[in-house]
């Protein structure tokens, strides 16, 4: 193989990438017309769209979001990436700081880590207490099921890597000064508790999945296939008018619903 060639299947980073890089930007590009005209679609019959794409610190959520908002129209999408609390968040109901931020009508929102954070970070960290943790697990699908029927349609991405994958990343993103100001002393502590975070993930996605609002599991250490199928399946299990159907067709073996036998079958990373 020529050097072009190698490069050709690289992503930015140099890492190599199962998609030739002139194969990724081609189809990236068709797929996001498709996201123009679901825009087009969703403005027309005031449809709430709400994105949530939450995984383990540099799995890929930043670069996904990228992609899809790109070319939308920044009136009517917006990315929602809350910092810490505040001393008020604390002692306010746990999902008031997210209300403000849903979608209205003609409006696609996409959460950048969202609610969840207690079913991970929080939990992990100690950033909240067992009873709370609990609370959180025992209302969230009340709270959406509240969105749902409210005319709010929901999507929950989680984008899973591997240990090595995460390690790789966060050291690149710690020696680039171009992704440094994503790094955090919450990093240091990803792969030291990387069996916790694992073992919060598997609850999480076993009590928060439902019909209604399901989850649906990414393998992301390829960035460029992730971004990809992650892509697809929204255009795909979205509605909107004129869709090429050829093109919305996600890859089941990178981006599936979330069933419990994926523990049993070790198809999560562990």
């Amino acid at each position: 193989m020529t050097v072009s060639a190698k490069s050709d299947m690289q992503d930015a980073g140099g890492h190599a990438s199962a998609v030739p890089k002139k194969v990724y930007k081609k189809t990236l590009g068709d797929l996001q017309i498709e996201l123009v005209k679901l825009q087009r679609h969703f403005i027309a019959c005031n449809d709430k769209i709400l994105i949530i794409l939450e995984g383990r610190d540099a799995a890929g959520k930043d670069g996904t979001i990228k992609r899809i908002v790109q070319h939308l129209s920044p009136r009517e999408t917006r990315v929602v990436a809350l910092g810490k609390p505040s001393d008020r968040d604390r002692s306010a109901w746990y999902f008031q700081r997210y209300v403000p931020y849903l979608p209205a009508a003609q409006e696609l929102v996409l959460f950048n880590r969202s609610w969840y954070n207690r079913a991970g970070v929080e939990k992990v960290m100690g950033f909240c207490s067992p009873a709370e943790h609990e609370a959180f697990m025992n209302s969230v699908l009340d709270f959406e099921k509240m969105l749902a029927a409210s005319g709010v349609k929901i999507l929950k991405y989680y984008l899973d890597i591997s240990k090595a994958e995460q390690q790789r990343r966060l050291e690149d993103r710690k020696a680039s000064p171009l992704t440094q100001w994503k790094s955090s002393p919450i990093d240091g502590q990803a792969l030291k508790y990387w069996k916790a975070y694992g073992a919060a993930r598997d609850e999480m996605l076993a009590r928060t999945h439902s019909p209604m609002s399901p989850w649906t599991v990414v393998h992301a250490d390829d960035k460029r296939l992730a971004r990809l199928n992650i892509i697809k399946d929204m255009l795909d299990r979205l509605h909107y008018a004129h869709k090429d159907k050829r093109l919305t067709r996600p890859d089941h073996k990178v981006v599936f619903s979330y069933d419990p036998s994926n523990l049993k079958a070790a198809q999560l990373a562990k």
